[in-house]
């Protein structure tokens, strides 16, 4: 068995529920599968002594877990007063229209269609302020057109999203997903690692990874071995997306295939507009 230390990214071990730093502290939505791992995180993340909370990424439409996670700011003596979407799949946004219902607060989000309340969007440069808390917009399309990671640096933390996950690597969602943009929105996870002291990544999905250049590192490199594979499978004379699964991540549990497709279908894309294939 790999030991935990060893795992890209050193997952913290422990209750991914309550996980957290100084500013900010998960709440699983009960939402587990092969896709979402454990579940949706929904982060609540606020200023130690601040009465204001901001909350990112309200996950299902369960209400059990939605008031959950207002039962839990309350606890803190504090109100929700703003509501961050990092991307629109549903497992993030299902719950996001009743939970901004039961808060009134706005929300944000890069897709129109997710905001609420008045919320704006969400664009480089952005900073999020609530009762002293600094949040800034670091916009890294690339799993979807509209994925977006939120960098606390009170805490030399970054909340990912599904951008990089707590465990395993993440799908770039073909079509809406390019790889391209992925890589480099990874590139630029990496320099906020190297520059800007950024240790800590807080995922949409699985537990707090304590080495971010770690883990940033690994998915850089596991996205150019994926891509020697997609390239080497075509000119070996595979030529479709499900061949080229088949061929490639013959290794990976089948019942994840169709997610891999997805990824695939953006490798081919990109081997094709750099021609490569």
């Amino acid at each position: 068995m790999t030991e935990a230390t060893a795992l890209p990214g050193r997952p913290l071990d422990g209750p991914i529920d309550g996980s957290g730093t100084a500013r900010a502290r998960c709440v699983l939505a009960p939402n587990p599968s092969a896709m979402t791992l454990d579940g949706t995180n929904t982060w609540i993340v606020a200023e130690p002594d601040s009465d204001l909370a901001v909350v990112v990424d309200p996950g299902p439409l369960d209400e059990t877990h939605l008031r959950n996670v207002l039962d839990t700011v309350a606890r803190d003596g504090r109100r929700v007063a703003l509501t961050v979407l990092t991307h629109g799949h549903p497992d993030h946004s299902d719950g996001l229209a009743r939970f901004a219902e039961l808060t009134g607060a706005p929300v944000r989000a890069v897709d129109p269609a997710f905001r609420h309340h008045g919320g704006g969007g969400l664009a480089e440069g952005d900073v999020i302020t609530a009762g002293g808390l600094e949040l800034y917009v670091v916009p890294t399309p690339g799993h979807t057109a509209d994925s977006v990671c939120l960098h606390l640096p009170a805490d030399g933390a970054l909340l990912t999203g599904d951008t990089v996950i707590g465990r395993g690597t993440t799908v770039v969602a073909h079509p809406d997903g390019r790889l391209g943009d992925y890589l480099d929105a990874l590139r630029r996870l990496r320099a906020l690692t190297v520059d800007e002291g950024v240790g800590t990544l807080l995922p949409g999905h699985g537990p707090v990874l304590s080495d971010a250049q770690g883990a940033v590192e690994f998915y850089l490199a596991h996205r150019a071995n994926r891509l020697a594979q997609v390239e080497t499978a075509v000119e070996n004379g595979h030529r479709t997306a499900a061949e080229v699964v088949a061929h490639v991540y013959a290794d990976v549990d089948r019942s994840l295939w169709p997610a891999a497709e997805q990824s695939v279908r953006a490798q081919l894309d990109y081997l094709h507009e750099h021609g490569l294939s």
